[in-house]
């Protein structure tokens, strides 16, 4: 017989203050704020048109605009961190599930993206 864990947690705000399970997804933690020595270093990937992150800070090398950025978890809005580390690096194109472009990419300064679950769209702090 499989036995089935759940990770419960009180919510002392919950109106029935009962315990509640919780959605976790596997890689949950390698996008959260906190990390300690145990956790995944950050990634570096290709430019491509599409991209998948695995981690909150990802390095991108090479020129092919960026359309798509897959979301790396389901259902939840997660922020991640981007570094282009090309002197000439690619932009951020509207024509897949990036709410604005930028065409104003500088290589090795951190660009903070939102994905918004309910739009489907990643939102940049374009400053």
């Amino acid at each position: 017989m499989k036995k089935m864990f759940f990770v419960h947690e009180r919510i002392k705000e919950s109106p029935d203050g009962l315990l509640h399970t919780l959605a976790v997804e596997e890689n949950f933690q390698q996008f959260s704020t906190v990390q300690n020595p145990p956790m995944l270093n950050p990634a570096t990937v290709a430019s491509a048109t599409t991209i998948a992150l695995t981690t909150g800070l990802t390095f991108v090398t090479g020129t092919v605009n960026i359309a798509t950025i897959t979301p790396p978890i389901t259902g939840g809005a997660v922020m991640v961190g981007i570094v282009f580390t090309t002197t000439t690096p690619p932009q951020f194109l509207t024509t897949g599930n990036i709410a604005v472009g930028n065409t104003t990419m500088i290589q090795n300064k951190l660009q903070i993206l939102w994905f918004d679950p309910a739009t489907a769209k990643w939102y940049i702090n374009n400053q």
